[in-house]
């Protein structure tokens, strides 16, 4: 449509000179002594328009000549720059592919080529890493702390995870720590600052961690809570010599974050350190949260075996989870030891003889053959005895 507009005015533009030509007819006289010269007014036109072309076209001519050395210069350094630009994507594309000799070459033709010296130097880091040559790698590290200040934060973060990879928590700590002082934390920063509190045991630094990418949504439930777990784990055997501040520590925990394995270990400690007693509500709470099929037999045998409290109150809560799972072996076994801890024999031979009906275990006999020895029932006492020392034997 432009072309159409622009072929009509050139139409117009050439009918109104040649009907203005048509009508003017003046002259013009040209005077340099002894001479003199008399043209038509359009004749002097059309000349003076063909000498401004031609004056035109003579300095363009002269321009393009002298500038033929810059535009030569220009150009080399555009091929130069495309060349650089196409060893640096090489680089990139290289690491990724996981070649990272190739790598490690292209990006080092790329940071002498002034290509991204800074992102250049950083892949040759990770390629150097990634080729276990220590001494590349962190030469390659300086490199990029020097080349361009603008990938400050990149070079921190990328010396951080590769501290992580390489177990160096400490380390890796204290480029997060410049980072942060430089440009705060954020998601990505935050994860790799919990791998490393992972790495050196500070769990409650993991546990600090965990609540703020849990409220950004920047970690799933199944590792968060995970990590979580670990992280209680970890503060528990750090306690497991000091009652007082373990009972403290479980006090203070979410009934949320109290997994079967949680409290198993702190059971175990709780236990360990004279204060099973305490253990009696926690186990609890972890049965009637978790479903049946979880339910930890090991954690029903510490439940059966708490000798301080309330052991009437145990043995009530115990028989109403047995009225909902008649069929738990586990179960029946912890009854069994409680009613006999109470001298309840009947009950007790009872729940420990369905327990072995159920699923027969070395634990279950040897526990009927203490009830018998202390019925003074030798013969049945001794016949448990065997066929424990037979399942251990199996």
């Amino acid at each position: 449509m432009r072309g159409l507009f622009w072929l009509l005015a050139l139409f117009a533009a050439a009918a109104a000179v040649a009907v203005g030509a048509r009508m003017n007819d003046g002259y013009v006289l040209l005077v340099l002594p002894p001479y003199r010269a008399e043209v038509t007014l359009n004749l002097f036109l059309l000349a003076l328009v063909l000498l401004f072309l031609l004056a035109y076209g003579a300095l363009r001519a002269l321009f393009f000549t002298f500038s033929l050395p810059e535009r030569a210069r220009r150009f080399r350094q555009r091929r130069r720059r495309e060349r650089a630009s196409q060893v640096f994507q090489d680089a990139v594309r290289l690491l990724f592919e996981g070649r990272f000799g190739q790598a490690l070459k292209k990006a080092g033709e790329a940071h002498a080529t002034s290509a991204a010296p800074g992102l250049s130097a950083l892949i040759a880091a990770r390629a150097a890493q990634r080729l276990r040559e220590p001494e590349k790698q962190q030469d390659w590290m300086d490199k990029a702390k020097a080349s361009d200040p603008r990938t400050e934060a990149a070079t921190l973060m990328l010396e951080a995870e590769m501290m992580n990879e390489g177990r160096h928590f400490n380390e890796a700590l204290q480029a997060l720590a410049r980072l942060q002082d430089k440009q705060g934390r954020h998601i990505a920063a935050l994860r790799l600052e919990l791998r490393a509190r992972q790495g050196i045991g500070d769990w409650d630094g993991v546990l600090k961690l965990l609540r703020q990418l849990v409220k950004r949504d920047a970690l799933s439930p199944q590792v968060a809570r995970e990590a979580r777990s670990q992280a209680h784990l970890g503060n528990i055997a750090r306690l497991a010599g000091d009652s007082g501040s373990l009972i403290a520590y479980l006090r203070t925990l979410p009934a949320e974050e109290r997994s079967q394995r949680v409290v198993l270990a702190a059971a175990r400690a709780l236990v360990a350190g004279g204060a099973g007693d305490e253990a009696q509500k926690p186990i609890e709470a972890a049965f009637e949260a978790t479903p049946h099929d979880e339910w930890l037999g090991e954690l029903l045998s510490i439940y059966g075996s708490l000798a301080d409290g309330d052991q009437f109150e145990r043995i009530a809560r115990a028989e109403a989870w047995l009225q909902q799972y008649p069929a738990d072996a586990r179960l029946l076994q912890a009854l069994g030891r409680m009613c006999r801890r109470q001298r309840l024999w009947g009950k007790a031979q009872s729940y420990l003889e369905a327990s072995l009906a159920i699923a027969p275990t070395q634990q279950a006999h040897l526990e009927l053959a203490h009830l018998f020895d202390q019925l003074d029932r030798s013969d049945d006492a001794n016949r448990h005895y065997r066929a424990s020392t037979l399942l251990e034997a199996g």
